[in-house]
């Protein structure tokens, strides 16, 4: 099917259809809430009502054993030893959110085992080291007495840091999540990892967040001699899992199975924190008065943590949520949001720019299914934000970079179904350097070789998507009638949430709808859309406030009386102390007059 913006991805079984209305109103009834969600669940694979249960009520003891990933209890029994022994640890992160919580979990559980354990962090500048584990911090490291360094969120390709730690006498235990690399050659060190050659841990979609979170759990557990650890400990891991989940949905990896069960305590704990940074960065955020959600830390939370990455150093953040008191705290916390600004800033500049010269260059055509785009004045620290901006408007692969002394580096996204860290490795021979997964990833190019590059990565891109398949997907979960959407029910799909990668919030297909009045432009520059949509049945007519966001433009192609489908999602509006349902709407179509 195909609305006015996206082509639409219908995933319910023709059989899981939505109720005709002829039936008693089964979503007025006493399991109102389960009727949409188990719809919705069996669209998506789910229909073993145990599975159903499990996926309704994530449990803690539902996690897998942290000692099943491969050398996690290896390293829990080195760390422990280190510690014991008095040995100085430095915890080595990464510059985004995932790094810096992973970084920050481990500390914390160190701390907790021995207050004065001489337990450092280290995080290397975005713009000066780049990327993961290099020589000559580990060697500085060395130089100021560290004995054992743990990465985070890192490490697994550091082939050549791994030779220079052990000639250094340095102990490095390698905690990643990425892709293995391509030539099957791995570093000289203890390797945690959920994906190592052999593992049969289920979830090998652990962030690094998730990875120190359970060596952080392994550790409790060695330090305890039991499986059962002591309540310090039992709270200090409890304090840790807001960190986890805001690594977790930052790093947009599947918010499924064990990623759901982490995210989702994580966040109910989030707002009883006792971290002083976390309550630091709530309170500038101002959501101190807000639930928080996974939309809320997407947005609002993890944006400003990766800002200063980006723009600054992200060694300040890792400070707020270890060390810092409350007055560095806040201050930090308030720096993050400055910092933020400027990223946003600039970002806006750069996306500008990088459209303009994509479409100049022929890149957002049919024939040329992928965007490679440099330039010397834009910022390293957004090009991968920027990339995504591409993606969205563009639907297609993007690779922004910085063009400078002769050297391009930067960062691409993707889209559903091409693989970019596959397509990188069929164009290795015009590449420095390069690393990620299937949906992003880091490169570096000699500038010479951009032109050959830039050609090899669209024949890439041209090879592997259809040109229908240049119109962004909407996926629709299933069916459904306005009379389905009461309060009860609307209310009962906040039990689907976490909300994020894999696990999306629900979309609703509505049939032959009908326009009741003049849409109305709302917003800045009427730059929104107010759409009121009837629907009439054998129990009645049902009317829906319905918002579509960005679409003012399009308010003189809606008029009172058509009809249409909908792809929406219903949402609770607050006003006033009373609680109404509305609607989202994300596409329409215009129905057939015959």
């Amino acid at each position: 099917m195909r609305g006015m913006t996206r082509r639409w991805k219908l995933q319910e079984a023709a059989a899981d259809g939505p109720t005709t209305g002829t039936e008693p109103d089964a979503s007025r009834g006493r399991h109102a809430d389960r009727v949409l969600i188990e719809r919705i669940l069996r669209s998506r694979g789910i229909h073993d009502s145990t599975a159903i249960e499990s996926f309704c009520d994530p449990r803690l003891s539902n996690l897998h054993p942290p000692n099943h990933i491969p050398n996690n209890a290896r390293a829990a029994e080195r760390l422990v030893d280190a510690v014991r022994s008095g040995r100085t640890v430095a915890i080595y992160g990464d510059y985004d959110v995932d790094g810096i919580t992973a970084t920050s979990i481990l500390f914390h559980i160190i701390r907790t085992a021995e207050p004065k354990a001489d337990v450092r962090t280290y995080v290397p500048h975005r713009l000066e080291e780049g990327y993961g584990l290099n020589a000559e911090a580990l060697r500085q490291l060395r130089r100021d007495g560290a004995d054992v360094v743990v990465s985070v969120d890192s490490g697994v390709t550091a082939v050549e840091p791994a030779a220079v730690a052990k000639e250094i006498g340095l102990e490095l235990i390698i905690t990643d999540h990425h892709e293995m690399p391509t030539d099957g050659i791995l570093p000289d060190a203890l390797i945690v990892h959920p994906r190592l050659p052999g593992s049969a841990y289920p979830n090998g979609d652990l962030c690094g967040a998730g990875v120190a979170f359970k060596l952080a759990w392994q550790f409790a557990i060695e330090w305890c001699q039991s499986e059962r650890v002591s309540d310090v400990f039992k709270q200090a891991l409890m304090q840790l899992l807001p960190l986890a989940a805001l690594g977790t949905i930052a790093d947009i990896v599947p918010l499924t199975g064990e990623n759901r069960i982490l995210t989702a305590f994580g966040l109910r704990l989030i707002r009883s924190t006792e971290l002083t940074g976390l309550k630091a960065l709530i309170k500038a955020s101002e959501l101190e008065s807000d639930s928080i959600d996974a939309e809320k830390v997407g947005f609002v939370l993890g944006p400003r943590l990766n800002a200063i990455g980006r723009m600054g150093h992200a060694a300040d953040a890792v400070r707020l949520f270890t060390e810092a008191n409350d007055a560095d705290a806040m201050s930090i916390a308030q720096q993050l949001a400055q910092y933020n600004k400027e990223r946003q800033k600039t970002e806006r500049r750069i996306v500008d720019q990088a459209c303009k010269r994509a479409e100049e260059a022929g890149m957002t055509l049919d024939d040329r299914r992928g965007i490679v785009l440099a330039h010397p004045d834009w910022h390293p620290g957004v090009v991968g934000i920027v990339a995504s901006r591409l993606v969205d408007r563009f639907g297609r692969p993007a690779i922004i970079m910085r063009d400078l002394d002769g050297q391009c580096q930067g960062s691409g996204r993707s889209v559903d179904g091409f693989n970019l860290h596959q397509a990188l490795m069929r164009c290795e021979s015009h590449l420095d350097t390069f690393g990620g997964h299937h949906a992003a990833a880091g490169l570096r190019l000699q500038s010479s070789a951009l032109p050959a590059f830039t050609e090899a990565f669209i024949a890439q891109a041209n090879a592997a998507i259809e040109i229908n398949e240049l119109v962004p997907v909407l996926h629709i979960d299933c069916s459904a009638s306005l009379t389905e959407f009461s309060l009860p029910a609307v209310e009962g799909l906040q039990k689907l949430s976490p909300f994020g990668k894999s696990n999306r919030k629900p979309t609703f297909l509505l049939t032959d709808l009908a326009v009741d009045e003049a849409p109305r432009q709302m917003g800045s520059n009427g730059r929104h859309l107010m759409v009121r949509l009837r629907q009439d049945g054998p129990n009645g007519r049902r009317l829906v406030r319905a918002v579509w966001w960005n679409a003012g433009s399009r308010v003189s192609e809606i008029a009172p009386g058509m009809r249409l489908d909908a792809a929406i999602e219903p949402k609770l509006n607050h006003w006033q102390g009373r609680t109404s349902v509305e609607a989202e709407i994300r596409d329409v179509r215009v129905r057939s007059e015959s």
